[in-house]
């Protein structure tokens, strides 16, 4: 009897904490909606996310597009699965009593009070399980609004989600269109300012810039946003961003003083701070192996020769680039090391080859003549 009584103490007690517990993470996600906030969310999409990457490392790519919406898919059903089985052990220590059937003998097992805590969160009003008190008729009620607010709450969270994903998508698609699928800044710039015309390209870099602002405070606002991969790597923030770094980058230290202005424009600055605050917010959450400083070293040779690549590039399409080359690649490699190691690290926790995100630099690395590079350095 005495452990009877304390389990009908118990049982409302946990069932109560769990509820709170699952109102605390939805409050957390969608209301509050900050990276790293959500208590049960943020656990849930880490775990399924690296469930799907094991199936992957055994099957291949494909798998993985389907882990953004699995794992709504599951944060969804948690949400509901707590709510109703945290409703469902309050109300068993009642049920025959303060909760029991218009007609007949009330069953007490505790399947009978999952049916109990599901109707009254669904708000479905055809259960024969009737509260007889004040107090489970307000816990009804409570139960019944907040099943309610849950509904619409999600809903609007779906919606929201999916049409960040599609501003990101958008914007994916631009810059890579931008590059003319190259995935090479230089050949962005090369777009955007026609035989050096940068005063007609100067609206692209804003508006650039303002997605990716956009973009930042997307993922910020829905983490789960990271886990919706798409096997063509334009798609990536790893490759995006980027490419926008890269341009800033170039944009700083490859084009002669008459295109000084732009280097410090509002545009380019947006563009480079965006850029940095999207990735690394992205690599410090996400990421679990960061590249270490001997790696910056190593990568120096190619940075060096994606640098030269650039110039080439940059002459081709009519724009002015800096006379002295030696010191122009200096400054290139000492702001590439401020972002490329949050980029390298970025794009294999979110299912990419480094090649994928950042082909322009394995290109050149690959295909610039070794005479090319030296020449560079001595000059």
């Amino acid at each position: 009897m005495g452990v009877g009584r304390a389990l009908a103490l118990l049982e409302p007690l946990a069932g109560g904490a769990l509820v709170v517990l699952v109102l605390a993470d939805v409050f957390l996600t969608i209301l509050y909606a900050r990276m790293g906030s959500g208590i049960l969310s943020t656990r849930l999409a880490r775990a399924v996310w690296g469930a799907f990457r094991g199936v992957r490392a055994r099957r291949g790519h494909g798998i993985l597009r389907y882990a953004g919406p699995a794992i709504l898919v599951l944060l969804l059903a948690m949400w509901a699965f707590g709510l109703v089985v945290g409703t469902a052990l309050v109300i068993h220590p009642a049920l025959g009593t303060s909760v029991r059937r218009d007609a007949g003998s009330t069953p007490t097992g505790f399947v009978t009070a999952l049916y109990a805590g599901a109707e009254a969160m669904a708000v479905a009003g055809s259960s024969d399980l009737v509260p007889q008190t004040s107090t489970f008729r307000v816990l009804f009620v409570v139960d019944a609004l907040i099943g309610i607010s849950i509904i619409s709450l999600t809903l609007t969270y779906l919606m929201q989600i999916y049409t960040a994903l599609l501003r990101r998508n958008a914007l994916g698609l631009t810059v890579d269109v931008l590059t003319s699928r190259t995935g090479d800044a230089a050949e962005l710039l090369r777009r955007v300012a026609p035989q050096g015309r940068f005063d007609t390209g100067y609206t692209i870099l804003a508006t650039l810039a303002q997605d990716l602002a956009t973009s930042k405070e997307a993922h910020h606002f829905y983490p789960v946003l990271f886990y919706f991969h798409f096997d063509t790597p334009m798609y990536s923030v790893a490759r995006f961003a980027l490419v926008a770094l890269d341009a800033a980058t170039l944009i700083r230290t490859a084009l002669a003083d008459d295109a000084a202005w732009l280097a410090e424009s509002a545009a380019v600055e947006a563009m480079w701070q965006s850029s940095l605050l999207l990735v690394g917010a992205l690599a410090d959450t996400f990421s679990q192996v960061v590249p270490s400083d001997a790696y910056a070293d190593a990568a120096e040779s190619r940075w060096r020769a994606r640098y030269a690549a650039a110039l080439c590039r940059l002459r081709d399409g009519g724009i002015a680039t800096v006379h002295d080359e030696r010191a122009g690649a200096d400054r290139y490699v000492a702001l590439r090391r401020c972002w490329d190691r949050a980029v390298t690290a970025l794009a294999p926790a979110m299912g990419y080859d480094v090649a994928e995100t950042d082909p322009a630099t394995a290109t050149a690395a690959a295909t610039v003549a070794p005479a090319i590079v030296r020449t560079l350095a001595a000059r």
